[in-house]
């Protein structure tokens, strides 16, 4: 049985045991699930590039060419997705849309964040786990006094859009995402058989709720579904905003090492868990994520399997990431 003190060694980092405090997880037995870990990374075989043919249409830009607000890329923390690594569409699409978009290279501050408008973190990960070193444990990306410039940056009027994957990514941000009232799990998220690695949410059946993100500009703006590509949960206090509401039945999977699941890996229930999320503290605003492909275009493997807003059954994934842009840039109301 995954018992809370294993799960909380799988997990990590004080963050978890925020989480389990301010909701306790129910755990899994091996013996009576139908779990049998099969979950596995896509690129086997192969490279997980960007997809530097992606180029969809954008049929009414929010602002001007280079007349939208600047968005800062964080790049300082060994970051698995940059502006001209994997995160090359998502630079690509926000600048069509009108938005300037850099890398941050520099710790952050009071001095290197009062340049953006939106601040994007998308995978940090700590030095402990460079070179493919992703066993636990997976320690803050982000010193103490860069939690507290963030966060002092946002309760100003900045926005953060916060995108953490599965491990070690969960690990690297869970000190970052906790001062903002968000409990990440480092682990990974699968459906009952432990094999799934794509959740659709939908707002037919409740899983994606409904938000000026969900419902943009216009009607032409809507979406009804989104899906995201494996990814981890989180849970979030009372300020949190549920986006992405995991189904009944849904398996966070936590192992030692990235990728290496048995039967015997730890695991836990995960039915209500959130895989995105929306918070507005003080003056500002805050969109989290618990998994990055989803705002990607990506190829994977030697098949180069499309991962991302260029999968045909994603269609709806880029008007959500405009969407949530323009909420981040207030061109959408709060509620």
């Amino acid at each position: 049985m995954c018992r809370r003190a294993s799960c909380l060694a799988a997990a990590g980092s004080f963050a978890a045991l925020a989480f389990t405090l301010a909701a306790p997880l129910r755990a899994q037995t091996h013996t009576d699930s139908l779990c049998r870990p099969t979950l596995a990374p896509r690129a086997t075989g192969g490279p997980q590039v960007a997809d530097t043919a992606f180029a969809p249409r954008i049929p009414r830009p929010a602002f001007g060419t280079g007349a939208g607000p600047r968005v800062l890329l964080d790049e300082a923390h060994n970051n698995f997705h940059t502006v001209d690594g994997r995160y090359a569409p998502f630079a690509k699409l926000l600048r069509r849309d009108g938005y300037t978009i850099e890398p941050l290279r520099a710790k952050f501050s009071h001095a290197s964040l009062a340049p953006a408008k939106i601040l994007v973190i998308a995978n940090p990960v700590a030095p402990r786990n460079l070179g493919g070193n992703w066993t636990l444990p997976t320690p803050s990306a982000y010193a103490a006094d860069e939690i507290a410039a963030l966060h002092q940056w946002v309760l100003e009027g900045g926005s953060l859009f916060l995108i953490v994957d599965h491990m070690p990514f969960g690990g690297a941000a869970a000190d970052l995402a906790s001062a903002f009232g968000v409990y990440m799990t480092n682990g990974y998220a699968t459906d009952r058989l432990c094999g799934a690695d794509e959740f659709v949410f939908a707002r037919a059946d409740g899983s994606l709720r409904d938000h000026p993100v969900v419902r943009g500009r216009s009607a032409a703006e809507r979406v009804t579904s989104v899906r995201t590509f494996t990814g981890q949960a989180f849970r979030g206090d009372s300020t949190v905003k549920p986006l992405f509401v995991l189904a009944p039945e849904t398996v966070l999977l936590l192992p030692v090492e990235a990728w290496k699941f048995s039967e015997s890996t730890p695991r836990m229930a995960a039915d209500g868990m959130l895989q995105g999320a929306t918070l507005t503290p003080g003056k500002g605003r805050v969109a989290v994520f618990g998994e990055a492909a989803m705002f990607s275009a990506q190829v994977s493997g030697a098949e180069r399997r499309p991962m991302g807003m260029n999968a045909d059954n994603a269609p709806q994934n880029v008007q959500f990431l405009l969407n949530v842009m323009h909420w981040l840039s207030r061109i959408l109301p709060a509620k």
